[in-house]
């Protein structure tokens, strides 16, 4: 019994959260009500609230599903880091930004956004934060395994490095998402010219060494 209560809770979640991503890009997060979702969802409010207290709850909650599978996808890839860190690093990163738009639009991201400023303190904003440093924590690894096999010059701090490069790549998403009219592949172009910048830095120091 404990293990279909386990099935029929998970189930009930994800139909929530499946009702809530259709209706927030259809209508417009500030817009939807829990009843629409409840509605959806064919599940009662109460069932709504037995889960998520808040929108913002509902809202946190499938920004974590979108990043879950992003640091899944970016956990193969620094199993088995391409011997390129240049494009392994494209390939991260791009990854991030291919998969942001699978379940949140734009409005959804700036509600988000906005939620985890507005009150970083609360658990929605602490998970907010704790995803961010999830995928910084990637940015970091990969650039400590492109030291490890000699393509990051060994001297420079891989740590410090990787906040530099993520800190860059987190603003180029805030700037795709509070802009509506910019696309994935301007997002892209982007980042590879910072990319090519940063390859210098991290390559440069061999030449001199």
């Amino acid at each position: 019994m404990t293990g279909l209560r386990t099935r029929q809770k998970a189930d009930r979640k994800r139909r929530i959260l499946g009702a809530a991503t259709r209706l927030f890009r259809s209508s417009g997060y500030r817009h939807v009500r829990i009843e629409d979702i409840a509605e959806i969802a064919e599940v009662s409010v109460g069932t709504v609230y037995n889960y998520y207290t808040t929108k913002g709850d509902i809202l946190i909650a499938i920004v974590a599903m979108e990043v879950g599978e992003v640091l899944a996808a970016g956990e193969a890839l620094l199993a088995e880091p391409p011997r390129d860190i240049r494009q392994a690093m494209q390939t991260l990163i791009s990854h991030y930004y291919d998969h942001s738009l699978n379940y949140l639009s734009k409005e959804m991201w700036r509600a988000a956004m906005a939620l985890s400023i507005e009150a970083p303190l609360t658990p929605n904003g602490v998970l907010y934060h704790q995803l961010d440093e999830r995928l910084r924590a990637q940015v970091q690894a990969l650039l400590a395994s492109g030291q490890a096999q000699g393509e990051v010059d060994a001297r420079l701090d891989s740590e410090a490095l990787g906040d530099l490069l993520f800190n860059s790549l987190n603003m180029m998403f805030v700037e795709f998402v509070s802009d509506d009219a910019m696309t994935l592949a301007a997002l892209k172009a982007r980042l590879s010219r910072q990319l090519d910048a940063m390859t210098r830095v991290w390559t440069s120091a061999h030449a001199t060494a």
